[in-house]
């Protein structure tokens, strides 16, 4: 089983969920629910997989709060 981290925005004009993995030329997708979401991103991945291996353009490392004064 590969693991992918996934990073998620909610618009604020649709509501939609978009997610997306960092790196990973394709594997996008949006949603009304997360849950749905979910499924989208697992049937995007599993589809780019059938081409092979990704080779990722970058890494996740995280997330930071930057406050500004």
């Amino acid at each position: 089983m590969k693991q992918f981290t996934a990073v998620i925005e909610r618009c604020p004009q649709t509501g939609y969920y978009i997610g997306f993995i960092p790196g990973f030329p394709g594997a996008h997708t949006q949603a009304a629910s997360l849950d749905e979401l979910q499924a989208n991103m697992q049937e995007v991945v599993e589809m780019l997989l059938e081409e092979g291996d990704p080779v990722l353009e970058s890494e996740f490392v995280g997330v930071q709060q930057i406050a500004v004064v």
